[in-house]
């Protein structure tokens, strides 16, 4: 039985036990589930899930601090009079490998608003993204590759 099974399992026992099945229960549930399981953890062997689940509670936390970035950069060049756009189509060579990396990465920088991912080379070995704000290619192709690439990278892998 896996780890986030069991996790999930332990967080419905949790909102049976006390009666209220809200969702802020429920998350209170599944993080004493993760504590338990934690605390027990050499009984069934380590598992990548307690690696895994920080990581990607990162990876959220990360991803929502960039888009709430976005969103005000964004904000702030449309409602004041100054442009600060310089739009440009960066050319960002992949580490990722399999589609599910590539679609991933791609979507996930489509959903920070101020770029769009527009294609992927023949040889996925290029993502070509489209920036709102690009006064330095390399600098905005660095940071593509040491945020969103790396964390969704070590996340997957």
């Amino acid at each position: 039985m896996s780890a986030l099974f069991l996790n999930l399992l332990l967080a419905v026992i949790w909102a049976v036990a006390t009666g209220n099945g809200e969702i802020a229960n429920l998350v209170v549930g599944f993080v004493v589930g993760y504590l338990v399981l934690w605390w027990v953890r050499p009984l069934f062997g380590d598992s990548a899930y307690f690696r895994k689940l920080p990581q990607g509670l990162g990876f959220l936390l990360f991803f929502l601090w960039e888009m709430f970035k976005s969103n005000l950069i964004v904000a702030w060049d449309v409602l004041t009079p100054q442009v600060l756009r310089r739009p440009g189509i960066v050319a960002v060579p992949l580490d990722a490998r399999t589609d599910t990396e590539i679609t991933l990465l791609a979507n996930i920088i489509s959903l920070t608003p101020g770029t769009l991912s527009l294609d992927v080379s023949d040889d996925r070995s290029v993502l070509y993204v489209h920036g709102m704000f690009v006064d330095d290619p390399a600098a905005f192709r660095q940071s593509i590759k040491q945020g969103f690439e790396r964390r969704l990278l070590q996340l997957l892998r």
